[in-house]
């Protein structure tokens, strides 16, 4: 019996995965114990947690895998700082924070000092790691595979063909270009200046046009052999210059990434509190419009090169979903995977997976396919009794009522009948979400049928930017009547049209280009999930909920406990936490 525990440490998105023989145990991102968003240090909490669902201990974990590999393209790195012109002073902080990061036995000493680990560390290099999480972990027994994202391991793309158990990597992208730099310059450009702002972007484009396009062929420029590369004169991150990413006391963070040359060309940079305007707007869709050129440059390229149907995606540009939506569209291929937590907390399982099959050898074929996202902690029914004891007097206040009901189905009927009388509604089940999207068990819910529940939603709860949309899930039979597709899309990393027919039926949950962000939902997934939605589509018709993360300016709820905060001190009108269901 082996244990593999799978780390993303000291960077964005913190997380921790278990592995036992090949198949996942349980996975968590650290910011949701930190209660701190995408937080970055050693990700101490999510082990234990890890270690505690699969009722062991550190010592009898065999081997801990980490998504980061200092001794990786060293020789590329050594050339780059001694040509650049980059101080002596900043590689050496640099090189000195990467000794510190890489020291896990020690870090694991220090935070888990009630634990013995005896094993072996394995350091996987980082692209390598993105590639392992959508591959080893996909339905596809042969696939290319592709990363893109800002920078790991001084490259910021790879990608490779999969096969069984094996994962080649053939070509990368390296230092100082990038597709992730591109689009996290255009976001700061715009004004969203804070880290993972990215989405922001995305969903401004379709309110814009896409006149800056020949513009920004200057600042990416796509080669022959289907990479790309920036123009430098537009960005200050080849020199070190301000633009020092960084992680302080968990939080990450970086300079401007932007050059003043971009003003230039597209114009001045908005400030953040400034309102925005059509430019911006039309910067947003030019971006967009830019990244997808690249990305589907190079996809095309790939097709040509390894003739196979399939491809896996990863990387922090594997977030991209209105791109994923357009892959079986504008590429030649037919088959699409994106695994739920496609970033850097992903890499976690990627390093796991990655050292699994080296450990085992080829001769040990892949079983295991992850199909849901379900692999963060629970709470037990005491659990979820003693959290709503212990705020009885405030829940007193707020004039709630608060009943068991023991039968799902009279529990979800109830949830579909007050979500069809435009009530909103806390949705708290089964095992936390792995990746950045709440999946129907840490969910905010809504009438999809409703043109004002986007505003009841950012007046009563959310308080975001009106130009965000809201996600539908949906029953995976009733797909095909109501988007332009028929695929499995059980992590809403795709985005696709609506029938043209249908978005009149849900308006609060089709953006102003007619697409939603899809998340497919079957019994065998989330059978809770999918009966609710059933219940709900008996009731109106149609067969979509509108899903939005539990949470309200903080990472996704993990507990009962800050299920309640959240209900208490926002105006949601329903909380259901497992079997209890409490109205105002």
């Amino acid at each position: 019996m082996t244990y593999i525990l799978g780390l993303n440490a000291f960077h964005a998105d913190a997380a921790a995965c278990l592995v036992k023989d090949g198949e996942l145990i349980a996975a968590a991102e650290e910011e949701r114990f930190r209660r701190i968003k995408h937080w970055g240090g050693f990700p101490s909490e999510s082990i234990r947690y890890c270690l505690a669902e699969a009722g062991i201990s550190l010592g009898d974990v065999g081997h801990v895998a980490v998504n980061s590999d200092n001794r990786a393209n060293r020789w590329r790195k050594l050339a780059y700082a001694l040509t650049s012109g980059v101080s002596p002073g900043y590689v050496l902080s640099r090189l000195r924070q990467r000794s510190e990061r890489a020291d896990i036995a020690g870090n694991l000493a220090r935070d888990l000092p009630e634990q013995e680990f005896r094993g072996t560390v394995h350091a996987v290099e980082h692209h390598l790691c993105h590639l392992a999480s959508a591959f080893l972990v996909s339905p596809y027994d042969k696939a290319v595979a592709v990363s893109v994202d800002g920078f790991g391991d001084f490259s910021s793309a790879a990608w490779g063909l999969g096969q069984g158990g094996t994962l080649q990597v053939d070509g990368r992208v390296f230092f100082p270009h990038s597709l992730g730099v591109f689009y996290e310059a255009m976001t700061q450009f715009i004004g969203f200046p804070h880290y993972g702002d990215e989405y922001k972007v995305m969903g401004l484009a379709p309110y814009g046009e896409p006149r800056f396009v020949e513009q920004m062929k200057q600042i990416v420029r796509l080669r022959d052999d289907g990479s790309f590369a920036l123009d430098l004169r537009y960005f200050r991150h080849a020199s070190g210059e301000g633009a020092n990413y960084s992680v302080k006391e968990g939080i990450p963070s970086g300079g401007r990434l932007w050059s003043d040359a971009l003003t230039g060309l597209l114009g001045p940079a908005r400030d953040p509190a400034a309102p925005l305007e059509d430019r911006h707007r039309d910067i947003a869709r030019s971006a967009q419009v830019t990244y997808e050129n690249a990305f589907f440059h190079l996809l095309g390229a790939l097709h040509r090169r390894y003739d196979t149907d399939a491809v896996v995606l990863a990387g922090g540009c594997a977030y991209n979903s209105v791109a994923n939506g357009k892959v079986l569209e504008r590429s030649p291929f037919r088959k699409l995977y994106v695994q739920s937590a496609g970033g850097d907390a992903g890499g976690a399982i990627g390093a796991a997976f990655a050292t699994w099959h080296k450990l085992a050898g080829p001769a040990v074929k892949r079983h295991f396919v992850m199909d849901h996202a379900y692999w963060g902690p629970s709470a037990t029914p005491d659990q979820i009794a003693s959290a709503i004891a212990a705020r009885r007097a405030d829940f007193d206040a707020a004039g709630c009522t608060i009943e068991r009901v023991g039968d799902e189905a009279a529990l979800c009927r109830r949830t579909a009948q007050v979500i069809a009388d435009g009530k909103v509604i806390g949705w708290f089940q089964g095992r936390l979400e792995w990746g950045p999207r709440a999946l129907g068990n840490r969910s905010i819910l809504g009438d999809p049928r409703r043109a004002d529940m986007k505003d009841i939603l950012n007046l009563k709860i959310k308080r975001r930017e009106s130009f965000r949309p809201f996600a539908p899930s949906i029953l995976r039979d009733a797909v095909p009547a109501w988007f332009e597709t028929d695929g499995d899309v059980p992590f809403m990393m795709q985005v696709f049209r609506i029938r043209a027919e249908q978005r009149a039926q849900i308006p609060a949950v089709t953006h102003v280009d007619g697409t939603g962000r899809l998340q497919t939902v079957t019994w065998a997934g989330n059978p809770r999930y999918a009966r609710l939605i059933q219940s709900f589509g008996d009731l109106t018709g149609v067969p979509i909920v509108l899903n939005t993360s539990f949470n309200e300016n903080e990472p996704v709820v993990c507990k009962p406990e800050e299920a309640i905060d959240c209900f208490l001190r926002t105006k949601m009108d329903v909380l259901v936490l497992g079997d209890t269901f409490i109205e105002r």
